[in-house]
């Protein structure tokens, strides 16, 4: 989820800012906003997110393999397989999982300037734009398909385990990859909740109801 593009700069305090005029903050202010909700919730930014999470699951499943390989060895040279199974998982995951988590530090960093420019002022009419719903929704549904099948897969594989036929470690391989499915979901829903708040409070000076009081 990181992003190559630089942060703008937070606006200048009051006491020393230089718009000669109204017009001019206006005109700044529809620039920086309409480039920080791009980063924060454009389509280009979801896929982003799908594909680190991709390769994280990618990681993962060379894990639940090295777990099948150390459950079928019958012997050390058996466990071989297994172990470099293990590292090659580990080194595709364990960087996924960093880079997601970096960008989850961007999008608040992100958000953080989206409340600040967008409270220097408001403009109903320049603002229709930065609403972007239909991105807003793409992130509302996808995610949530997403949530529900990894929360289905945590619970449903462990509660249809049968013994004999599904192994530890065939269970603790599926239910990993719920878990990242959930946990990519939510994070697509905490964003486009965090956006629709934002899009209420400051662009439009409407409390929000308290069922999307999510984000800063």
């Amino acid at each position: 989820m990181t992003g190559r593009s630089p942060l703008p700069p937070p606006p200048p305090p009051a006491e020393i800012r230089t718009w000669p005029d109204r017009d001019a903050l206006l005109r700044d202010r529809a620039v920086v906003l309409g480039e920080l909700v791009r980063m924060f919730i454009g389509p280009g930014r979801l896929a982003l997110l799908w594909t680190w999470a991709g390769v994280a699951a990618l990681g993962w499943s060379l894990v639940g393999s090295a777990f099948l390989m150390f459950e079928d060895a019958y012997d050390s040279l058996g466990v071989v397989p297994g172990v470099i199974c293990l590292a090659i998982g580990a080194a595709v995951m364990v960087p996924a999982a960093v880079l997601v988590a970096v960008g989850v530090s961007r999008d608040l960093r992100i958000h953080r300037l989206l409340v600040e420019w967008g409270g220097l002022d408001r403009d109903p009419e320049g603002d229709m734009a930065l609403r972007r719903p239909r991105a807003s929704l793409l992130w509302l549904l996808t995610s949530f398909a997403l949530c529900a099948t990894g929360l289905f897969a945590c619970l449903a594989v462990p509660a249809n385990a049968r013994a004999g036929v599904e192994t530890y470690g065939l269970v603790a391989w599926l239910m990993g990859l719920g878990f990242l499915a959930w946990l990519t979901g939510l994070t697509g829903l905490v964003k486009a909740f965090a956006h629709r708040r934002w899009v209420l409070r400051v662009l439009a000076g409407v409390e929000p109801d308290p069922l999307i009081r999510v984000g800063g």
